[in-house]
């Protein structure tokens, strides 16, 4: 039985959203297997007026998803890697996860680069990874109401999502995230200004 499709408002954060579930689905969310490998079984095909993309996994039902063209032709017009607005799929604990799991890589790549700094494909994954955090960072950062200095609880849904709240509350603070978004651009700069060809 498939679950209910669901909107992802981009193709990207429909795999995130896929990746994150399959995990949880298959009890292999820890460290980096909180974001499930699923890019490649996970089917694409066209409709009328969106994406549906299908993951069918071994460890639960399958997963379907819908993406609206124009909802993806708004995020590229604007360089949005996630979207416009605030997520319906994806929580902002975990968010802040999957932004921890790119930052991690990107920083581990990065010292491997920085000991062999060869391969255009190399230097790219590192500058995305800095780039997939950060911007995740600031997918969290979207459920902060204006004067809120933390994350209310209705920026949580998931299991996953309010267990990370509930064992570090400290990192959705304003300031935290805030921080968080600095430190990945700071990383990011630093990487292409010693390595950019």
């Amino acid at each position: 039985m498939t679950e209910p499709a669901r909107y992802a408002r981009t193709l990207v954060e429909a795999h995130v959203h896929i990746g994150l579930t399959a995990a949880e689905a298959e009890a292999e969310a820890e460290g980096d297997e909180a974001l499930g490998e699923t890019i490649d079984q996970t089917t694409l095909t066209e409709g009328t007026d969106a994406w549906t993309l299908r993951y069918e996994g071994a460890g639960g039902p399958p997963i379907e998803v819908l993406v609206r063209y124009a909802d993806e032709a708004e995020a590229r017009r604007y360089d949005l890697r996630f979207g416009t607005g605030v997520s319906e799929l994806v929580d902002a604990g975990q968010w802040v996860q999957v932004a921890a799991i790119y930052a991690r890589r990107a920083r581990r790549e990065s010292l491997f680069f920085a000991e062999n700094p060869t391969g255009e494909e190399r230097y790219r994954s590192i500058v995305d990874g800095w780039g997939l955090a950060r911007d995740a960072t600031i997918e969290a950062i979207k459920f902060l109401t204006d004067d809120a200095e933390e994350l209310g609880d209705d920026a949580f849904w998931t299991a996953m999502g309010t267990s990370a709240r509930r064992e570090s509350p400290e990192r959705f603070t304003r300031e935290r995230l805030e921080d968080d978004i600095t430190f990945c651009e700071r990383s990011l700069e630093a990487f292409q200004r010693l390595h950019a060809g």
